[in-house]
């Protein structure tokens, strides 16, 4: 699947206040791409990704996936927030069939119960939870939640991932440690994954290229692509060329 934003721009109006989120942002998703949306708080990058959603309507531009225009939202899309927002009188493996549930009530389930089981389980196995498939939210820790919120995202096999900066509330060594277990999912099923963050280094560890947002209202200052071959990227981390894209990205926050 291919995600094109074509010229967006987003205001927000009421009788009181206007506020311009983002303005005649474009860039290029291509299929299987993983691509960050990297800027600092307010520049409007989870608005961009709502309007990706078919959450928001594009007060001018558009969005366009696989050459459609969005204009609800799409069938075949998974969302991960910051918050991994679980039910907390459900299981992990009841949360994460949730999204199956939803669609057989409204009669668009594409297979059985037992099928969407079966993905449960595999999605279970390769983010590492296993032996907690009963468990509850209360019982995890904070990386576990969102690992579940990921598997739940991805049971209906989306061709497309919006990730809201989802390792946002994590402390450093849980954060990398799932930034590993991402790119390894990511691998593994290949999906097109469109994330956002504020953490520099986070960009460049996890991406194909970085779409630089300015402060309020978000334009694109600059797209970085990432040239670090993925199965070194666990131990380039402090090398100078991996050191060189943070300090290329950060130079670009300190002109402004």
């Amino acid at each position: 699947m291919e995600l094109t934003i074509e010229n967006v721009t987003r205001d927000f109006s009421s009788e009181k206040l206007y506020v311009r989120a983002l303005e005649n942002v474009s860039f290029d998703v291509e299929q299987g791409q993983f691509v960050s949306l990297l800027g600092p708080s307010g520049c409007g990058k989870s608005t961009l990704l709502r309007l990706v959603a078919g959450l928001l309507p594009p007060t001018e531009g558009r969005v366009l996936i696989s050459g459609v225009p969005v204009l609800e939202p799409p069938g075949n899309i998974g969302f991960v927030f910051q918050n991994p927002v679980l039910l907390k009188w459900r299981t992990v493996m009841d949360n994460i069939m949730f999204p199956y549930e939803v669609l057989a009530s409204q009669g668009r389930a594409e297979g059985s119960k037992s099928d969407y089981e079966n993905r449960a389980r595999e999605l279970i196995e390769m983010t590492r939870l296993e032996g907690f498939d009963e468990a509850y939210p209360k019982q995890l820790s904070g990386g576990m939640r969102q690992r579940v919120s990921i598997c739940r995202a991805l049971l209906t096999d989306p061709d497309l991932l919006l990730m809201d900066e989802p390792f946002g509330s994590l402390d450093q060594m849980t954060r990398e440690h799932l930034n590993d277990e991402l790119l390894d999912i990511w691998q593994k099923t290949g999906k097109t994954i469109l994330f956002v963050t504020h953490q520099i280094p986070e960009s460049v560890f996890l991406s194909d290229k970085i779409v630089v947002l300015t402060g309020r209202p978000g334009t694109v200052s600059e797209i970085v692509d990432i040239d670090i071959e993925r199965s070194q990227r666990a131990t380039e981390r402090d090398t100078p060329k991996f050191l060189g894209y943070t300090s290329h990205l950060r130079s670009l926050f300190d002109e402004k």
